[in-house]
């Protein structure tokens, strides 16, 4: 998956609905996607921030196709 506001790749680990206030008057929700990168460590972004990731699979005859990594 790629997230688009910073171009970061990785792995879909979990959607969560998430409350990100800083107040505990007022409960804030938002969707966070957590994203685990190439080095590891996982960041989190909107889930309306996140696209698949086409990549060209080369397969036994040689010949390359699209495969669409993530759900």
């Amino acid at each position: 998956m790629r997230d688009i506001a910073s171009g970061a790749e990785g792995e879909l680990m979990a959607v969560i609905n998430e409350n990100v206030s800083d107040s505990v008057a007022h409960a804030h929700w938002v969707e966070l996607a957590y994203i685990r990168g190439v080095s590891g460590r996982e960041f989190t972004t909107a889930v309306g921030n996140i696209e698949a990731v086409i990549q060209p699979v080369r397969c036994s005859s040689g010949q390359v196709r699209e495969n669409q990594d993530g759900p």
